[in-house]
């Protein structure tokens, strides 16, 4: 046992309980804190853990509980059972504590739909509202009793007050009287021993008829009682007894009620203090930026970026440190400072850390294993009360480790075998470990000794490890190195330093082959560390690189496939809006040839039946194209040689049907053609000129042929305006022609754009289209149709 708490002050667990200690918020939880130890068994210190992550886990999403006002009111609640009267004090002690009990239960309320191993702490909780207010409403914070605690306290203390008043009224009338001026030293009234009095000058005692209670320091000053007002100041007393009864009267009751849930309260305190002492794991995992390990009973432990708990997060070197599988011993070696001993302390704490409950500053891929004993023999313990010296101090605590220690053991020895002849010490070393290894224990052990290197080179089971150290700049890196013996480095170092080149030269010579010959194998060995360190390094960058080219690859991808995807619907809309067009064209053209064939011979309206046909058939195969969302157009634009004169044969392009020019192109680029009987007006990119045809134009007496223009053919109505930018008279103007053209080419909806802006363009728009009769009903576009900017029309 001595072994074990030795082991525990080493590896500075003490300094872990007094930072958590020191996270608790009440003293009850600094208690429970200062007492931890490592749990006996797997499954308490996995339940502990267990309770620290739900705890963490709580105080992320919720913030702390409100433990503040939890103290120790044992005394009080014994007294209470025993029939006691208690103190205001004590009873607003106990009144607070129930506010606190019943806060924690709001807490737990507020985060119910988190379930968590801290479910039974908080159930166990039992809130008293009842009491805490009986005990608040009754005394106030300044521990008085209120007027309201009874309704015969009330009453006293309003005769109380009464009288008080009477007997100030009587006084006040003496001292401002022109009788009793000049025999007072001031004119006050006073309290001595709780009776009414006035500063009387001694000489005039005789004046002032009355009883003496008190005299001034100088004596000459009498405070005096005057008769007048002491049958007042006797009743004044005897409500103040009265008072004072009454009180005590109302203690006793609210201590009798304290007595009736005293084991309550006492057990819901120890259940707060309890889940204090819980919360402040959480709390030194935060500041320690710490994390739950996994804990197992295998004995391996495989620690990632493990930090000293307690060196500042920012300062401590991440180390890598592992043991039980594939070997049980683990031999550090290094320079001095270079950070083996910190290693060892780092790995102990730890690992006693794990086995209390706590989280602990390492990789959220770590391993750590449950031990029944961690036992550590570390620093210098020199004794000259006990005239011990290095070597026998550290002796003695490995004889105590070797009688304590077994198969469920984790030995920590710094410095093996030092203190003493290297040879022997080296050898005393090896046996030691040989011992502990037969015993089942893991053991990790530091020394100097080139001899241990060896033992774990060729011992199986047994594996080197080192503090780096740079040459360069004469610092260690802190860094541990698991499978590569560590170097001397002496011989390097004093080098930099400035010793004689010749001293070095005749040290080495000195060495004994065996040695030259082990420190060439270390040597080699660092080498190759550092090149497949470096190719690693290298490696991992690649990786890296390419793993980032991978993910902008497949976001490069995701953009062109969301591209492609609009691009397509916007090209699915456009064609429909397309053939929407195409319909209202052949609709209107059919409808001028009814006309047609009503005011002309068979043979003519047969003959527009047919150029109907050709020409929707025509804009149907130019629609096809233009709809094909992928395809691209591959002709080339078509640009007139020259200026088209009347008379001239031109191709209307749309329906592949030749024309006549009758008139050049107006100022809106519409020209005139004559085509077959049909009179027509075509836009001028529309027309190919037939260079080689030409013929003469006659002005004709009107009305002796047929002269009429098919409406929609080539000038078809659009389903849909944009006013922006226009006037509200110009977009009026604009409005009425586009309804009228809708309606001849029969549409039932059309769309109006006039932009979102300030709103006055859509009022008038909408207000202009209420007076129209062609206007069924209009709406503001939905999402995806233009919303506030576009109003929809349905005509009639």
């Amino acid at each position: 046992m001595e072994s074990i708490e030795r082991s525990y002050m080493v590896l500075e667990y003490d300094r872990v309980r007094d930072r958590l200690a020191k996270a608790c918020v009440c003293p009850g939880g600094a208690r429970h804190a200062r007492a931890l130890t490592p749990s006996g068994s797997l499954e308490d210190a996995r339940e502990q853990l267990a309770q620290t992550a739900d705890a963490v886990r709580l105080s992320t999403r919720f913030g702390d509980p409100p433990f503040g006002g939890v103290q120790d009111v044992s005394d009080a609640l014994q007294r209470a059972k025993i029939g006691a009267s208690l103190q205001m004090g004590d009873l607003l002690r106990v009144a607070r504590v129930l506010s606190v009990i019943r806060a924690l239960v709001r807490w737990r309320d507020g985060a119910e739909q988190e379930t968590t191993c801290l479910d039974d702490f908080f159930d166990a909780l039992a809130p008293n509202k009842y009491l805490e207010e009986k005990i608040t409403a009754a005394i106030l914070p300044e521990e008085e009793m209120a007027d309201t605690a009874s309704a015969e306290l009330a009453d006293i203390r309003r005769n109380i007050r009464r009288a008080g008043q009477r007997v100030r009224e009587q006084l006040d009338k003496m001292v401002h009287s022109q009788r009793y001026a000049k025999f007072l030293q001031e004119a006050i009234v006073t309290q001595r021993g709780g009776r009414f009095v006035i500063p009387v000058r001694a000489e005039y005692r005789s004046e002032v008829p009355g009883l003496v209670h008190d005299t001034s320091a100088s004596g000459a000053t009498l405070f005096i009682e005057p008769m007048a007002v002491v049958e007042a100041d006797n009743e004044l007393k005897v409500l103040y007894v009265k008072e004072e009864k009454e009180i005590e009267r109302i203690l006793a009751a609210l201590s009798a009620e304290v007595s009736t849930f005293a084991d309550v309260i006492a057990q819901d305190v120890r259940t707060a203090e309890k889940l204090d002492f819980v919360f402040a794991r959480a709390r030194l995992s935060f500041a320690m930026k710490a994390g739950v390990p996994h804990l197992a009973d295998d004995g391996i432990i495989d620690l990632h970026r493990a930090r000293h708990p307690l060196l500042p997060p920012d300062q401590a070197v991440p180390i890598d440190i592992r043991l039980g599988e594939p070997f049980d011993t683990l031999v550090i070696t290094g320079p001095n400072t270079g950070g083996k001993t910190v290693a060892l302390k780092t790995l102990g704490l730890i690992t006693l850390m794990a086995m209390s409950g706590l989280a602990v500053p390492v990789a959220d891929d770590s391993k750590l294993s449950f031990f029944e004993q961690v036992l550590a023999d570390i620093g210098d313990e020199q004794s000259i009360e006990q005239s011990l010296s290095t070597f026998s101090a550290h002796m003695t605590n490995i004889i105590g480790i070797l009688h304590t220690c077994g198969t469920r053991s984790l030995v920590l020895l710094d410095e093996l075998g030092s203190g003493t002849d290297p040879t022997e010490g080296a050898a005393l070393a090896v046996a030691i470990l040989e011992h502990l290894r037969l015993r089942g224990a893991k053991v990790a052990a530091t020394t100097h000794y080139a001899e241990l290197k060896l033992y774990a080179l060729e011992t199986p089971g047994v594996e080197n490890g080192s503090c780096e150290f740079d040459v360069a700049t004469l610092r260690p890196t802190y860094r541990l190195l698991i499978g590569v013996p560590g170097r001397s480095n002496a011989f390097a170092i004093s080098a930099r330093l400035g010793l004689y080149e010749s001293i070095i030269v005749r040290a080495k010579a000195l060495l004994s082959n065996e040695d030259t010959r082990f420190e060439q194998v270390v040597e080699g060995l660092e080498k190759n560390r550092l090149a497949l360190e470096a190719a690693r390094t290298e490696a991992e960058a690649l990786r890296r690189q390419a793993e980032q080219d991978r993910e902008a690859a497949a976001h490069l991808r995701d953009q062109m496939e969301n591209a492609r995807e609009k691009e397509l619907e916007r090209a699915r809309v456009q064609a429909q809006a397309m053939v929407g067009r195409a319909r209202a064209e052949a609709q209107a053209l059919l409808t001028d040839i009814d006309e047609l064939r009503k005011m002309e011979a068979a043979e003519k309206a047969e003959a527009l039946r047919e150029l109907a046909k050709s020409t929707v058939g025509a804009r149907l195969d130019a629609l096809e194209k233009t709809a094909d969302p992928v395809r691209k157009k591959q002709a080339q634009p078509y640009r007139l040689p020259r200026r088209l004169r009347s008379g001239d044969r031109v191709l209307i392009h749309d329906i592949d049907q030749k024309g006549t020019v009758l008139s050049t192109a107006d100022a809106s680029g519409m020209v005139e053609v004559q085509a077959g009987i049909i009179k027509t007006r075509v836009p001028e990119s529309d027309l190919r000129l037939l260079e080689n045809e030409r013929v003469t134009v006659q002005a004709r007496a009107g009305g002796a042929r047929l002269a009429r223009t098919l409406r929609g053919t080539h000038t078809a109505a659009q389903t849909e305006i944009d006013l922006r930018g226009q006037t509200v008279q110009e977009a009026l103007e604009a409005v009425d022609k586009f309804i009228d053209d809708a309606r001849l080419a029969s549409l039932s909806q059309v769309s109006i754009i006039h932009g979102k802006g300030t709103g006055a363009l859509r009022t008038a728009v909408q207000q202009h289209l209420k007076g129209n009769r062609s206007v069924k009903s209009f709406r503001l576009g939905r999402y995806g149709e233009g919303e506030s900017g576009v109003t929809i029309v349905e005509l009639t």
